[in-house]
């Protein structure tokens, strides 16, 4: 049986809760029932997991503690002190950027559900998390033994944790959108889902490494990028076929692995989190020319121009793929700021590079300059016509395009042919 039969041969497992009472008090977890009633239970604790008791139901919490300087792939958790604090010393404004807050408000969560899909008929089973606390890292796991349990699976999420800030790897398309899904059936039930800010890891590794990965998956950043190998892991997608199995035996053996498996991924979102701060304040000390690039188009766009400039500049002095590009995005830099002698300089370096990646547009600006600014309106009229020569070669444009720049480019002939 294919692993999406077998999935949905087992969704009519997966039904809502019944809310119909109004909620009990946080205090009944007190006068829980025994937890020997409970299918292995000893084989949870045995793990680390234990039983959390309330509103007549229960979850299963589990917590497995670090010190500060284990290493998880190139850094050890340690680190994340000193990225906090250089966040704080920097005057770099960005969407990463911690300053202001305290290095236990950082929540690092991840999820595990029963299907890759969104919406009401997908179920959290697993709710991951990992916060320093004190000189440790403390990873918590949030488990769901049955699909009736899920008022306190949430409830022992939401009553325990500051949630100043989420750290995710996608999470703000799935995890925490399928969060409010599932928190929206039972809502009458729970406290209010928290404001929050939120890293989303998963958009920045994509802006870095697009072009050294065929897939920007955590996985593979951990082991192309971050030196984290995982020995004997369960791959994510067999996790709701082996949560389904336990649901019919209530045997926490196969689940331990899919527990591990989460508990790495909220590990991997701590040191994939620092290498990307070190990645944008050290940007400019490093010698990562393609990261570097990626890093300065990002600040550019936050407007972050001098910190963008002052990368683009080592990056254009090494021969490599992103040396032109860093030479054109100079370029634009220098004119929009009206320094055309330096953005005259760049755009023709960048006009006699073999691998220009913009040589009409270079021609268009290179013509610009020499009309506007020099007056020089032979030179203005040549590069027009370099780029009419190189626009006729471009024979995949569609038509409307094609003679939309060309009308374009006949105007400006004619403008300079009057002016000369």
């Amino acid at each position: 049986m294919s692993l999406k039969a077998k999935l949905n041969r087992f969704k009519k497992d997966i039904i809502k809760a019944d809310v119909s009472e109004e909620t009990n008090q946080v205090n009944h977890q007190k006068n829980a029932p025994n937890d020997l009633n409970i299918p292995f239970v000893e084989k949870w604790k045995s793990i680390g997991a234990e039983p959390y008791f309330f509103d007549d139901s229960y979850c299963l919490v589990r917590k497995v503690e670090y010190p500060l300087d284990y290493q998880h792939g190139l850094y050890n958790f340690k680190e994340l002190v000193d990225i906090v604090a250089k966040w704080d010393s920097t005057l770099i404004e960005h969407p990463l950027s911690s300053k202001g807050l305290k290095t236990e408000q950082l929540f690092f969560f991840d999820t595990e559900t029963t299907g890759l899909g969104g919406g009401a008929g997908n179920t959290i089973f697993l709710l991951g998390q990992a916060q320093i606390e004190g000189d440790k890292i403390v990873v918590t796991q949030h488990f769901l033994p049955n699909p009736g349990s899920e008022i306190p699976l949430y409830q022992s999420f939401l009553s325990n944790v500051d949630y100043t800030t989420l750290v995710t790897y996608n999470g703000k398309s799935f995890d925490w959108p399928q969060v409010k899904t599932r928190h929206t059936l039972i809502r009458d039930s729970l406290p209010k889902l928290p404001e929050f800010g939120h890293f989303d890891l998963y958009h920045a590794s994509r802006r870095l490494w697009k072009s050294q990965l065929q897939q920007v998956k955590l996985a593979n950043v951990e082991k192309e990028i971050l030196d984290i190998h995982r020995d004997g892991d369960i791959p994510g997608y067999l996790a709701p076929m082996i949560y389904f199995d336990f649901l019919n035996t209530q045997d926490p053996e196969g689940m331990i692995g899919v527990l591990q498996h989460n508990e790495i991924d909220v590990l991997s979102l701590i040191t994939l989190y620092i290498h990307l701060s070190k990645r944008i304040i050290e940007a400019n000390v490093r010698d990562h020319v393609s990261e570097q690039y990626e890093v300065a188009r990002w600040m550019n766009t936050l407007g972050e121009v001098n910190f963008a400039e002052e990368i683009y500049k080592k990056v254009a002095v090494n021969e490599n793929e992103d040396t032109v590009k860093a030479k054109l995005a100079l370029a634009y830099i220098y004119k929009k700021q009206k320094e055309y002698d330096p953005a005259l300089q760049l755009f023709e370096e960048v006009y006699n590079c073999d691998n220009n990646p913009d040589f009409h547009n270079v021609c268009i600006e290179l013509a610009k300059i020499h009309e506007h600014y020099k007056r020089d309106f032979n030179q203005a009229l040549f590069f027009t016509k370099e780029a009419e020569q190189h626009l006729i070669t471009q024979k995949h444009l569609p038509s409307e395009q094609f003679n939309k720049i060309y009308g374009e480019i006949e105007k400006r002939i004619n403008r300079l042919l009057k002016k000369i």
